[in-house]
């Protein structure tokens, strides 16, 4: 199921590389050369399902747009199956009616001391035509969040995850951490596009062009992923976010209200994206939005172009940066150190 039969096992891939050091400086080398000469070629596609990551600040409600979207696209008779790879395991909850889904890291684990191997009904789970699972990840401070997604995956392509038959398998990432498990579809081009979620705030914006900015250096070592667009969120109506969109040229895909009706449907896990719900033609729209749209290369803004998207008296986009001296830190210490310079008499 993965894009260029992109593998996952090992991450390093040594078979694939026998030399690393001279990998190492090839790649240095590609990431030097012209980006006119670093076009990949699109192999021709072998299998109809699209494989979307979506990325997003945490909180800024990715699982809530993930779990209406899925419910919808199921509505509409796609077969889709919605992953959860955030630590916090909380992508399910919401189509779940507030039930905990056990993690795949923690049935793995259960089932390695028992002696047993993992099946897929311990881990995956459906609803109204969706299928759904979590990743998970480790305790606090006991590993890292990251590898949790690498070793999640590994365990997937155990189950048959190449073999499974979908339209489309979304996956929720939290944009806010950027090491390596995290990056994993748009580095290892698990992925065809992304879809980013963010909202009028400088915050969830800054993590969105942070996403956009991994997209682009992939890309510039010849990766194949790109972003199908912005959905915004809460919107009140300010514009950053569209802004955003417009600099970075990529497209809007929704704009979800900042309305009451939705957060107390979403803080009683009432699913909303559904042709019986009055905001039904709201994810009708997303679901044909996000599966036309065309992966694209975005353009990053730096710091001072996001700051520019809002009013400087909001964000204190006009202050000077003041530099600090030896006399500010040391304080109430701060007195005129003895010079051990030797100074020699002019002859």
């Amino acid at each position: 199921m993965l894009q260029n039969g992109a593998r996952l096992e090992g991450y390093a891939m040594k078979d694939d590389v026998p030399n690393l050091k001279d990998y190492s400086d090839r790649l240095r080398d590609e990431a030097n050369m012209d980006l006119a000469d670093l076009q990949a070629e699109q192999g021709e596609v072998t299998k109809k399902t699209q494989i979307i990551a979506i990325y997003g600040k945490g909180g800024i409600g990715k699982s809530f747009t993930l779990a209406n979207l899925s419910h919808m696209m199921a509505e509409m008779g796609k077969r889709v199956l919605l992953i959860g790879c955030d630590p916090k395991s909380d992508t399910t909850s919401l189509l779940f009616g507030g039930k905990a889904c056990p993690t795949i890291i923690e049935t793995s684990t259960r089932k390695k001391l028992a002696g047993e191997e993992v099946k897929i009904g311990d881990v995956c789970f459906k609803r109204g035509g969706v299928f759904a699972m979590e990743l998970g990840g480790p305790e606090v401070g006991r590993g890292c969040g990251g590898r949790g997604i690498i070793h999640g995956f590994e365990l997937l392509e155990k189950l048959g995850f190449h073999d499974w038959d979908f339209d489309y398998v979304l996956l929720d990432f939290l944009g806010d951490v950027v090491c390596g498990g995290f990056g994993l579809p748009i580095a290892r081009d698990m992925a065809q596009k992304v879809i980013l979620v963010g909202s009028n705030d400088l915050q969830s914006l800054y993590v969105a062009n942070n996403v956009c900015s991994a997209v682009e250096y992939f890309r510039k070592l010849g990766g194949n992923v790109g972003v199908a667009g912005l959905v915004i969120n809460k919107d009140d109506g300010s514009g950053e976010a569209a802004a955003f969109a417009k600099a970075a040229d990529i497209p809007v895909l929704a704009s979800i209200p900042q309305d009451d009706d939705l957060r107390k449907k979403s803080a009683n896990y009432q699913i909303v994206g559904s042709s019986q719900s009055q905001w039904g033609s709201l994810f009708a729209e997303l679901a044909e939005a996000v599966a036309g749209a065309p992966p694209v290369r975005p353009q990053p803004l730096d710091q001072d172009g996001l700051l520019g998207l809002f009013d400087s008296k909001e964000t204190g986009g006009d202050f000077v940066l003041v530099p600090a001296s030896d006399e500010d830190m040391r304080g109430k210490y701060a007195k005129p150190k003895k010079s051990l310079e030797v100074i020699y008499d002019e002859v």
